[in-house]
C-alpha cells in the first residue's frame, strides 16, 4: 500500500470516528426540540395527517434512542477515559424522568423541564472530563 493510499485511509477513518457525546448532546437537544416546538404546531400537523404529538410509540422511541446513545457515549467515557461517577450518576436521573413522563404525563413538564437539562449537562460532563484526563495523559508522555 502506497503512503498516498495510507493516509487517505487514514483521513476517511479519523472521518467516520463518531463523538459519542457530540450525538448524545444532538439527540437530547432534537428531543427538547421536538417536545417544545410540536406542541405549538398541534393544531396545523392533523391537516397533513400526522400525528406523532403524544404517540406513545413514538415518545418510547425517542427515550430508547436517547438511552442507548447516552449509555454507549457515558460508559466508553467512564471506562476509557475518567472513571467519574457523577455524569452517569446524572444521566440516569434524566433517564428515568423520561420513563416516568411516560407513565404519568401530567406530569410532563416537570419532568422534561429537569430530564432534559440533566441528560445534556451529563453529555457535556462527560465530554469535559473525558477531555482533560487525555490532555493529562500527554502532557505526562510528554514529560518524559
Amino acid at each position: 500500500m502506497s503512503f498516498c493510499n495510507m493516509v487517505a485511509l487514514h483521513y476517511l477513518c479519523s472521518l467516520m470516528k463518531i463523538n459519542w457525546d457530540f450525538l448524545g448532546i444532538g439527540a437530547s437537544v432534537l428531543c427538547a426540540i421536538h417536545c417544545a416546538i410540536l406542541p405549538m404546531l398541534i393544531s396545523s400537523l392533523p391537516l397533513f395527517g400526522i400525528n406523532i404529538i403524544h404517540s406513545p410509540g413514538f415518545e418510547s422511541l425517542m427515550v430508547l434512542m436517547a438511552l442507548a446513545i447516552g449509555s454507549i457515549s457515558l460508559i466508553h467515557g467512564y471506562r476509557k477515559h475518567h472513571a467519574e461517577i457523577f455524569p452517569l450518576i446524572l444521566f440516569g436521573i434524566g433517564i428515568c424522568l423520561l420513563f416516568a413522563r411516560q407513565f404519568w404525563p401530567s406530569f410532563e413538564i416537570w419532568l422534561v423541564s429537569f430530564a432534559l437539562p440533566g441528560i445534556v449537562i451529563a453529555h457535556i460532563a462527560n465530554f469535559r472530563l473525558s477531555r482533560a484526563r487525555d490532555k493529562k495523559a500527554v502532557g505526562l508522555q510528554n514529560q518524559k
